[in-house]
């Protein structure tokens, strides 16, 4: 079995799911209670705050609990629009965020906040100028993912924030769950970031269980309310066991962060360059500015979900851009935006690497694809 999918998930690390599996057995109390079990609870859940921090080198403070990345977004925009509606109703995203993004600035422009998208270049990047010209006296939120999980281009995003230095009341939020531990920090996390969304599954921690950085000294009103957790601010009894599985997790991705980029890189260059060389295939995802984990081409008249089951039958695990719209059969929003022909949109699929990947993996998908190109050939 090749898995090629890490963009959608990867496997937890054998040593995050010990931590889980440990936890949930010996570590019983709930972090509010007052009792001794509590305390050991607590205690253990402010410890994975903490070296999550340290692995950011933010304060623990400016780190908050979440079910993952989709609750992340949804909290940043919401809580930026409920916190900060008496001095502005206008947001701005991009034209090719993550539905998480995407759908929740829809649903706050039903409520009477207007959205501003600011359009990508041909490459799928962001036009800073063009993102500038949409700010107005009224935006209250800049929102730019900070590498797009379809085709793995790196936001300009510290372009971005050179702009919002001129305007330090609107909240920049970045989603980062593509980023952390494939591209380094400093790309995507200068200090005029105030929010940042993170998922633990997307770097081999459990599923379920994320966080965002919160600049200390932004508001941000509660999405969920209740019990008071989180210093009042996401109420729900933490998930001890798996933020502390997540912890672990990121500590050990954050390791291998020298090396980790270096390998992934060499399998995607060498999988760029091979199938670049087919007639009919058109590659979205380049070298430079590009992420060195994910990988987007089109196969030119075939389908992206006939493709992807075409290497399900030999085991090879790929997937039609997004795996959050895969299932609907949508196009690539993000290559829509680029301004690509809708039969190469709907022809698309997402290569998506990781440290465990091999170059005998990448040499048989290889010759996978080359029989099933000539295959295909014969069809059309």
């Amino acid at each position: 079995m090749i898995y090629f999918d890490n963009s959608a998930t990867t496997a937890i690390y054998p040593q995050a799911l010990h931590t889980y599996t440990q936890v949930s057995q010996r570590i019983i109390g709930n972090p509010s209670s007052l009792h001794d079990l509590g305390n050991q609870s607590n205690r253990l859940l402010q410890q994975s705050r903490q070296q999550i921090a340290d692995t950011l080198s933010v304060q623990p403070t400016e780190i908050a609990f979440t079910s993952g990345g989709t609750e992340g977004d949804n909290w940043v925009l919401k809580g930026t629009a409920l916190a900060k509606k008496a001095y502005g109703n206008h947001l701005i995203i991009s034209s090719i965020e993550h539905p998480a993004v995407s759908e929740t600035a829809a649903q706050l422009s039903e409520l009477g906040f207007e959205v501003s998208v600011a359009p990508v270049d041909g490459q799928g990047f962001v036009d800073v100028d063009a993102l500038s010209a949409l700010i107005r006296k009224e935006t209250i939120l800049v929102s730019v993912m900070a590498v797009n999980n379809e085709i793995g281009s790196i936001q300009p995003i510290k372009a971005i924030a050179a702009v919002l230095e001129e305007y330090p009341t609107i909240h920049f939020h970045v989603d980062a769950v593509q980023a952390i531990t494939k591209v380094p920090q400093e790309e995507w996390m200068p200090t005029r970031v105030d929010f940042a969304t993170f998922s633990a599954h997307k770097f081999h921690g459990p599923r379920g269980v994320g966080f965002i950085y919160w600049k200390k000294g932004r508001k941000l009103a509660p999405l969920l309310t209740g019990g008071g957790q989180e210093s009042n601010q996401r109420s729900g009894t933490e998930n001890v066991p798996a933020i502390a599985a997540m912890a672990k997790a990121l500590r050990l991705a954050a390791e291998q962060k020298a090396e980790r980029p270096k390998h992934v890189q060499l399998l995607k260059q060498y999988l760029l360059e091979a199938l670049a060389s087919y007639e009919k295939v058109t590659v979205f995802s380049g070298s430079d500015g590009f992420a060195p984990h994910i990988l987007c081409f089109s196969l030119k008249g075939i389908r992206g979900e006939v493709l992807v089951h075409a290497f399900e039958e030999k085991q090879i695990y790929i997937s039609t851009t997004s795996a959050c719209s895969s299932r609907k059969k949508m196009a690539s929003s993000t290559l829509h935006a680029m301004q690509v022909p809708n039969d190469l949109a709907t022809s698309a699929v997402r290569i998506s690497l990781d440290e465990s990947n091999t170059m005998a993996e990448v040499e048989q998908f290889l010759i996978v694809f080359h029989q099933l190109y000539q295959k295909f050939s014969k069809i059309n």
